[in-house]
Parts: C-alpha cells; sequence; structure tokens
C-alpha cells in the first residue's frame, strides 16, 4: 500500500493508533481493543527485531495494516554485508507473507543515514510503505536526515524526538512535523502512556501514535527446573513474558476519541 493510502487514515478527528506488537496473540489484541494498525516484531526487549514469516502471514489474517519490522540484530544500525543481505531478503518474504509495508533504519559508523542502503531498501519496499525508525534518534542533525528520507522516498518516519521518550521530546517531535510538512509523516513513539498521551498528543499536535501497553503473563511450563536460564546475563524470569495488554490499549482508544 502506498503513501497516499495511508495519510488517508488521519482525518483531524481521529488520533491515529499504531499498537508496537511482539507477536500474534499482540496483534489479536490490538485489533480487539480498536487498534488501527500495528508495528509487528519479535523479541521486544531488544527493541524489535525481525519477527517471522509465519507471524506476518498470520497477522495479515486480522485485516490491520501491519508494518513489520526488518531488523537483524540489536546493537546499532550499522550492518555488515551479510546482515544488510539477510535484511532484502527478509524485505521479500515479509512482504510475501502480507505486509503491508517495512519498517527499517540503516545508518554509517559515525552516524548519519547511510542513504545508499537506504534507497536500497526503499526500492526493494516497492509500493509498499517504507518507515523509517528511531535510528533517527541518535543522527546528528535530524533535519539533514529527514531531507535525505524525503529525497530516496521514505513515507513515515518513527521517533522520540531524539530524547528517552517522546515526552520528554515534544518540541523537536513538533519541529519535526512542521519541519516535514507534508513530504513524510512523523509518528512520534516511545514512553507513551495512559497518563502523558494527551499531554503528547498536544504539545507536539500530532495525528498518529505509536505505543507499547503490555502486561506480564506466565508460562508455567520451566516451573520445574527453575536455576536454567536461556536468556543472558540479565537472567529474567523463564516462566513470565509480556503480552499486549488489551484492556490499557482499549482505555486508550476511549481516552483518544474523547
Amino acid at each position: 500500500m502506498n503513501k497516499t493510502h495511508y495519510r488517508k487514515e488521519v482525518h483531524m478527528s481521529h488520533i491515529l493508533l499504531e499498537i508496537c506488537c511482539g507477536s500474534v496473540d499482540d496483534v489479536l489484541a490490538a485489533k480487539a481493543a480498536g487498534a488501527d494498525r500495528v508495528e509487528l516484531n519479535s523479541s521486544m526487549f531488544l527493541g524489535g527485531i525481525t519477527p517471522s514469516y509465519g507471524e506476518v502471514k498470520l497477522a495479515r489474517e486480522t485485516g490491520l495494516p501491519i508494518m513489520a519490522m526488518v531488523r537483524p540484530r540489536s546493537g546499532g544500525f550499522c550492518y555488515t554485508d551479510a546482515e544488510f543481505q539477510t535484511m532484502l531478503y527478509d524485505v521479500d518474504a515479509l512482504l510475501e507473507a502480507g505486509a503491508d509495508g517495512i519498517v527499517f533504519g540503516i545508518l554509517t559508523e559515525d552516524g548519519q543515514v547511510d542513504l545508499e542502503r537506504c534507497k536500497i531498501m526503499r526500492e526493494r519496499i516497492g509500493q509498499h510503505t517504507a518507515v523509517f525508525h528511531r535510528a533517527i534518534d541518535v543522527v546528528p542533525d535530524w533535519k539533514t536526515s529527514l531531507d535525505q528520507l524525503v529525497e530516496i522516498g521514505i513515507d513515515r518516519v518513527l521517533t522520540s524526538g531524539q530524547c528517552p521518550s517522546v515526552r520528554d521530546g515534544s518540541k523537536t517531535v513538533a519541529e519535526m512535523i512542521a519541519y516535514a510538512g507534508d513530504r513524510l509523516e512523523i509518528l512520534p513513539g516511545a514512553g507513551i502512556t495512559l497518563q502523558n498521551v494527551h499531554d503528547v498528543i498536544r504539545e507536539t499536535g500530532t495525528k498518529q501514535i505509536h505505543i507499547a501497553l503490555n502486561q506480564v503473563r506466565q508460562d508455567p511450563s520451566t516451573n520445574y527446573n527453575q536455576s536454567i536460564y536461556f536468556g543472558g546475563a540479565l537472567y529474567p524470569p523463564e516462566n513470565m513474558f509480556e503480552v499486549a495488554d488489551q484492556g490499557k490499549i482499549h482505555q486508550l482508544r476511549q481516552m483518544i476519541d474523547q
């Protein structure tokens, strides 16, 4: 789907609600709670990396627009040749699975937008929506970066205004929205809560928000031996994981529609 399609979703009287999802169950919860669009990832603890073909294919059945993350690993956005080729193959697979758009970000070692590789990604995405993620929040000059992204045809940029949260970066987000104008969409995301969402909308002037609202769910299958860990050195409990909180998403939907 193209840029025009998504801009028609944003009406003056309606705040478009995009839920950041880490699983198909999250997408189902987002759908039931009234979300307008989802960004589908895996490994949310790592900031979100590429979801599987199967996840996108099943999420597609909800009818919600699916923005699929293409990020091969955590820890920065400057990728090896092998990682970049993996990203290109993942774009092909996720679009084949039914993704409506691709979310990605590639930088050079000095934190600039990697124009050459981003242009290749944009061409690979074709007529589908191309979203540049929060890699924009670590570039040295966001105005130059936005101009470059406009030049290569990026449709939307996800940002917290180069701050840990949108609440802290709301002034910059508002400046980004004004600077981008009709050239591309600015999507505020990171640190938005039920408590501050109205402030964020008012201070930025945005017509769309990106948010994760989760709850902890237990999986008792590892309880027999709780000394075993399968993750990294942080050792989170293996019998717990986060899922989208349908009740909170529904509450948010009602709040922003008032």
